[in-house]
């Protein structure tokens, strides 16, 4: 039997030509979270579901300018091949390309069949299962920002920001966005259907916050890459630029990517609620804060995966710079909302938007779930403003201090996989070894002329 006279196929494959769908867009993220994907015309898709489509598993080794970097199992092996399978259930039209709809796949290693070591959604998959075995289903809400840019040809950069306005905080309208880029975007992601729910002008000029629902913790990351993908598509055929970048200009701040995220039990009952117990918060959600602070140092080489993402960082950015935990503190690296009951739940605001939605999410599920296991008690929670290295730990202030840090934290890679753990560290290195050798227009400013 074909798999186009399988059931389930058969029934996608009716509805999308009923759609007028021609070409289905089957996409799964690399290392960084970015989309990598291949258009298949709708009469190959049965053969798609069940041969696969073969991409090197080079393409999670190849860095953003293209260099393969040397990662065991790809240049050493000979470039091999990775297979990937549409998923099915995630198909969606694109509503700004007639015809096309697109899908998820998922990644595995024909060698063993199993799940490629590298594919970021697979280690989500372990992670939560990893939970699931101990009675927690994590619930999670992302938060991302980003900035839109214009061209801007003979520039340095090639780019300038989309709007210059200033004091537009928290606002929507044409004040801030005098062409709807907003609006616009809002509406073609809820016809999307990831579970947009609202978005606003953020702090600086072209800065943007969208906010999605909170779901399970892999429809959230599925949900979040797709925004990511959307997003700066979305830009490009309006011949702009939308950058997650962590902080892409001097003088501004950077874009987070906040986590709430909270667990329920087997009935749906959120296990982080305990009206009677401290702060109004379970043992559960008191473990998982005290999980996340303890691994910490080692979570930021995932939550502020570029070199760039350190520049974001210091004392009053509202970015964290300790490792700290507050009742709806802003300043802290973990906040903990006002709503309590089935609202409970913890703000991580490590992360910044450029990082893998799978890998951060992957990272503070684990480190939360490990503080559950250890049963430890979190500091005393942070009271007024923050950033006072006297009352707490400072977080890594470069990319390689991160990458050390969760080298060495041996339960939270114990969680991960080795086999990840190694590929990424190997992968990251070769960026900061590349960016040490770059010399920048910093460098040449401030001694060509003196010296």
């Amino acid at each position: 039997m074909s798999a186009s006279d399988i059931p389930p196929v058969r029934h996608h494959l009716e509805r999308l030509a009923a759609q007028g769908i021609d070409v289905v867009r089957v996409t799964y993220p690399d290392l960084i979270g970015t989309e990598r994907a291949r258009d298949v015309l709708l009469d190959h898709l049965p053969s798609a579901c069940e041969h696969g489509l073969a991409f090197c598993r080079a393409v999670y080794h190849t860095s953003p300018q293209g260099d393969v970097v040397p990662v065991p199992g790809g240049l050493d092996a000979g470039l091999p091949d990775i297979c990937v399978r549409p998923d099915l259930d995630t198909l969606a039209a694109l509503p700004w390309e007639p015809g096309v709809a697109s899908c998820l796949g998922d990644v595995t290693d024909p060698a063993t069949g199993r799940p490629a070591p590298e594919s970021p959604r697979d280690l989500l998959r372990t992670v939560v299962d990893r939970c699931r075995e101990h009675g927690l289903h994590p619930v999670v809400g992302p938060e991302l920002e980003y900035f839109l840019c214009d061209a801007a040809p003979g520039t340095p950069q090639g780019w300038r920001r989309y709007s210059e306005a200033a004091g537009v905080v928290y606002t929507a309208g044409l004040r801030a966005d005098a062409d709807n880029h907003l609006l616009r975007t809002l509406r073609l992601l809820r016809d999307l259907g990831i579970g947009i729910t609202n978005g606003n002008h953020e702090f600086d000029g072209s800065q943007f916050e969208i906010n999605l629902n909170h779901s399970d913790a892999m429809a959230a990351a599925d949900r979040a890459f797709r925004f990511k993908s959307a997003v700066k598509e979305l830009a490009r055929k309006e011949g702009r630029l939308a950058t997650f970048m962590a902080k892409p200009f001097q003088g501004a701040g950077g874009s987070g990517f906040h986590l709430h995220l909270s667990c329920v039990d087997g009935a749906g009952g959120n296990v982080f609620a305990d009206p009677a117990a401290p702060y109004g918060l379970s043992a559960t959600a008191r473990h998982a804060v005290a999980g996340v602070l303890a691994h910490a140092p080692a979570l930021a080489a995932l939550a502020n995966p570029t070199v760039n993402s350190y520049k974001r960082f210091g004392p009053d950015t509202l970015a964290p710079w300790l490792i700290d935990w507050g009742l709806d503190n802003r300043s802290a690296m973990v906040r903990i909302p006002p709503e309590r009951g089935s609202g409970s739940r913890f703000e991580l605001r490590l992360g910044d938007a450029s990082a893998n939605p799978y890998l951060l999410i992957a990272g503070t599920v684990a480190a939360a779930l490990l503080g559950v296991l250890a049963g430890e008690e979190p500091t005393a929670p942070l009271e007024g403003y923050g950033y006072d290295r006297a009352r707490s730990a400072l977080l890594p202030t470069s990319l390689p201090e991160a990458l050390d840090a969760l080298e060495a934290d041996q339960a939270l890679t114990g969680v991960l996989g080795r086999d990840f753990v190694d590929a990424y560290l190997s992968y990251k290195r070769d960026e900061v070894a590349r960016f040490q050798r770059h010399v920048t227009d910093w460098e040449f400013t401030e001694y060509a002329y003196h010296l």
